[in-house]
């Protein structure tokens, strides 16, 4: 005899948006290609469907491959525009930094990471001149690449005006530019622009386009705008055990991921239930909003008693690195149910203080 289960059970729900399963159109599409024998290595239908779709997206003939996860994505990309004695410039809690396990330097044969700072978790023009500036010796390692993470650690994101600025730095000093979308659909959602006018048309020269966090099971996209960063990239994914043999089963979600756009629907979704809850937690006490939320997470600092109390009950939350305080993510899945029952398990412990 099976247990009934509760309309809302406490849980992982706000740990990470790495907790959601796949939305229903990208494991409907995953169903559909699990049907019959198909080429391998990506010499298939449903990848090359991906790739015509991403390239619509953007409006531009990029050079695309997947990868498993996002480390591979982006360690994998920024080798790509390096060698081993240049440097790459990103934030101090860029997740490149913060949650790589230095895989950057592993896959570029020892590209250092030079770490710089900025309001909100963003990186500045004045602060990419003056890491280019302070040496130019060769006893430093030469700086060759700027990252950003769009959107940020920090749940901000990058305007078109803010990454121009960064392009402008980067053009002056001869470097290039990757952007880090592990969240890309969250950035697009709360800026309301097409992709193109926050990603090659400011200047970027790969992005690594997260499909993990907004609604697939797994996979990540590199797109290369620059296509000639692209030679022999394919012989990097096979190297870093990056080719997948059935390549149908992570390029067939993306296709379901973005025909009709559902793609953006499932970030504005996560963007909205992000809103509901930091609305929520606004107006109970023993709660402190940390920074602007724009994207699909929310900071605060809560009463470690209340904390604990929430965690008692049942909810899954990260002390975050870098901003102090704990983070609340939400996904496409969110739901207004699971967003109320935590707000009211959170107001009911804060009563009782």
């Amino acid at each position: 005899m099976s247990l009934p289960v509760p309309a809302v059970a406490p849980g992982c729900q706000f740990a990470s948006d790495n907790t959601a399963g796949y939305c229903p159109e990208a494991w409907a599409a995953l169903e559909k290609a699990n049907v019959g024998t198909v080429a391998s290595y990506g010499d298939d239908r449903w990848t090359a469907r991906a790739c015509e779709l991403i390239r619509e997206v953007f409006e531009h003939d990029a050079e695309i491959f997947f990868a498993f996860n996002g480390t591979a994505a982006n360690s994998l990309a920024l080798a790509a525009m390096c060698q081993s004695y240049h440097s790459i410039l990103c934030h101090e809690i860029s997740h490149v930094e913060t949650d790589e396990c230095g895989a950057p330097e592993f896959f570029s044969n020892g590209t250092k990471l030079l770490l710089l700072q900025g309001e909100r978790g963003k990186l500045g023009p004045d602060a990419v001149h003056r890491a280019v500036e302070r040496r130019r010796d060769i006893h430093f390692p030469k700086p060759r690449v700027v990252s950003v993470t769009q959107a940020t650690e920090l749940s901000t994101v990058y305007t078109v005006a803010d990454l121009a600025a960064v392009r402008d730095a980067c053009s002056r000093h001869g470097l290039r530019l990757h952007m880090d979308g592990s969240r890309f659909a969250n950035a697009v959602a709360a800026l309301g622009v097409p992709p193109r006018s926050i990603t090659w048309e400011v200047g970027v020269d790969v992005l690594c386009f997260g499909g993990t966090k907004n609604g697939m099971g797994m996979g990540e996209a590199i797109v290369f705008f620059n296509r000639d960063l692209a030679a022999e990239f394919a012989w990097r994914c096979k190297q870093a055990g990056q080719l997948a043999s059935k390549m149908r089963y992570l390029a067939a979600p993306w296709v379901g991921l973005l025909e009709n756009g559902v793609w953006l629907t499932n970030a504005v979704a996560a963007n909205a239930a992000a809103a509901r809850l930091e609305a929520g937690l606004a107006k109970i006490s023993g709660v402190e909003l940390i920074g602007k939320r724009e994207a699909n997470a929310v900071f605060a600092r809560l009463d470690p008693a209340l904390s604990s109390a929430a965690r008692a009950k049942g909810w899954k939350f990260y002390d975050f690195i870098g901003a102090g305080g704990c983070r609340f993510m939400c996904s496409w899945a969110t739901t207004d149910a699971e967003v109320e029952a935590f707000l009211a398990d959170v107001r009911s412990c804060a009563a009782l203080m």
